[in-house]
């Protein structure tokens, strides 16, 4: 989720349009200063008491130059030399000069007037570079920081987008989105800065712009006339004139190709309420504005943070694609090994037990029939479990397996798993410790069936003959806590995690049965199963020996149609 508290960038300054505005307020300061500055020396009788008391001026020239540049000290540097020739120099209220030293006196004073507008404009303007440059750093580094937070190419395009207009909202810009390009020639909207990406409509003339963009690799503009007289009737506060102009589309369109070694890997299009023309962000920049330059190259700045994400999330995606099939292709292997191993196994033997009842010439007794008969049975038995595991897993791989929970007393379902896998256990001795009141939890009753049944079947078969299988169930306030022991070899502590996942075999040195290794599914599905309980299942020692799985279920309120 994109953050609701934004940025706080400050708006890129626009120096009027036109500059007669700025002329303007520096031409009356200018008059404004010097008038003041002679009606004091005409008030006090300070020339030709004080012969250099026109110095004076040179304060109002110095201001000027600092606060408000150039053109204003060089007006001011002018006319005070005219206003005190006109007045204070003889002949008076005239522009003649009578005597030489007077005429040099005010030429010194112009030069070193004109000397120090242009020293101070000259730092001013250095001042106002460093103070720009240093804004344009820590501007940058605030939204670089803010996308990096993001690892989604979508959430990060957007705090850019937003960035944009938050800077260059005084240049008339108020939406901007961001187009992905494709080989192919077709583009998505991938990011917008405050409107809804399925509001974003781009009409068929636009859309067929934006693949001659794509294609040629220059940016184009667009306008809209039939809105013009909408926008110019709305004279509103900026948010609320964003949020208005949301609904509608704005007559300027300007479509930015996004470039990564000479190739269009996406497009900006900026929705601007102005003439397209006038907006300092590339070359051929209009002479309106201070410093069109480095405002291009700080916009560059942006466009080129934009490709910088694009194709990290690219790279991203084709890593983690890489990823994905190299995972597939080692799952892939592996399972065709287990299952090439697993079913050659039982349908040899299967073949062999029924090639043999076939024999004519040989007449078998009847427990050599019940033998093969039984053998036929067993051997069927493992392969229907192993397609139904591998069913399982696919399912489970495509999120297709949901619990179907409905409340079920789980010390009932143990014991059903008991009585089915009763013809396994043989001579095993079972014991079962259950809590008192033991309460009814929210369970799917086939899945929770089957993770039961996989262990227990795990210990009949990992673990000797005759011995003993340890079931215990006890319950907190919040979960269910079951708890399945045996005394076979155990499992190793660098193999407790592993053993869950998905064909991993334990690495046993004596085996303790004639039992072939299973596929090893059967843990990864029980995982997979509980997890989607929301439980959790691990693997511990015994106490003396053999191996301790434990799993757990949450246990909810009751529901009063249980009750």
């Amino acid at each position: 989720m994109i953050p609701k508290k934004q940025l706080r960038l400050m708006k890129l300054a626009r120096k009027g349009n036109p500059r007669r505005k700025h002329y303007l307020i520096d031409s009356i300061l200018a008059l404004g200063s010097i008038f003041s500055l002679t009606g004091l020396i005409y008030l006090f009788h300070l020339y030709p008491k004080i012969p250099d008391s026109f110095l004076v001026y040179l304060l109002a020239v110095l201001a000027l130059a600092a606060l408000r540049g150039l053109y204003a000290s060089l007006f001011a540097s002018l006319f005070a030399f005219f206003l005190f020739d006109f007045l204070f120099i003889s002949p008076v209220y005239s522009l003649t000069v009578a005597k030489f030293t007077d005429i040099l006196t005010l030429v010194v004073f112009l030069i070193v007037a004109i000397m120090t507008s242009q020293l101070t404009s000259a730092l001013r303007q250095r001042a106002e570079d460093a103070d720009r440059r240093e804004r344009e750093t820590r501007m940058l580094y605030d939204i670089l920081r803010a996308t990096n937070r993001q690892e989604d190419v979508r959430h990060q395009l957007t705090i850019l987008a937003r960035s944009i207009i938050e800077i260059y909202s005084s240049l008339g810009i108020y939406d901007c989105s961001f187009l992905l390009s494709y080989t192919e020639g077709e583009s998505l909207l991938l990011a917008s800065a405050y409107t809804p990406l399925e509001q974003v409509q781009l009409s068929s003339d636009e859309l067929s712009m934006v693949k001659w963009v794509q294609e040629h690799g220059n940016p184009v503009n667009l306008k809209d006339t039939a809105n013009t007289s909408y926008i110019n009737h709305i004279r509103l506060l900026k948010e609320k004139r964003r949020q208005a102009n949301k609904k509608k589309a704005y007559p300027y369109i300007r479509l930015i190709p996004l470039k990564a070694e000479q190739q269009v890997i996406g497009i900006l299009r900026l929705n601007i309420e102005e003439d397209v023309d006038c907006i300092p962000l590339e070359d051929g920049i209009r002479q309106e504005y201070d410093h069109p330059t480095a405002q291009g190259i700080f916009f560059s700045a942006f466009m080129e943070q934009a490709v910088t994400i694009i194709e990290r999330g690219r790279l991203r995606n084709e890593s983690l694609q890489a990823k994905i099939l190299q995972k597939t292709d080692a799952l892939r292997s592996a399972l065709l090994s287990s299952v090439s191993h697993d079913l050659r196994t039982p349908l040899a033997t299967i073949k062999t037990s029924a090639t043999s009842l076939q024999q004519k010439g040989v007449k078998w007794n009847e427990d050599a029939r019940q033998s093969f008969i039984s053998a036929i049975e067993r051997e069927a038995d493992r392969l229907n479990g192993l397609v139904e595991n591998l069913l399982d897993m696919s399912r489970i791989e495509a999120g297709a397996l949901h619990p179907e929970k409905v409340w079920y007393p789980l010390d009932e379902l143990v014991r059903d798993v008991l009585g089915r896998v009763h013809g396994q256990l043989r001579e095993r001795e079972v014991l079962v410790d259950i809590a008192d009141a033991f309460p009814p939890v929210e369970i799917d009753y086939v899945q929770i069936d089957q993770v039961i049944t996989n262990i227990i079947e795990n210990a009949i078969h990992h673990t000797p003959e005759g011995s003993p299988i340890c079931i215990r169930m006890s319950y907190t306030e919040k979960q269910i806590h079951v708890s399945i022991a045996d005394q076979g070899p155990g499992v190793l502590s660098a193999e407790r995690e592993r053993i869950f996942d998905k064909f991993y075999r334990v690495l046993g040195e004596h085996p303790v049965s004639t039992y072939s290794r299973g596929s090893g599914l059967g843990l990864a599905i029980c995982r997979a199963l509980i997890e989607a309980h929301e439980g959790h299942i691990w693997v511990e020692a015994g106490e003396s020996s053999g191996a301790i799985f434990h799993f757990t279920l949450p246990l909810n309120e009751i529901e009063d149609s249980y009750e």
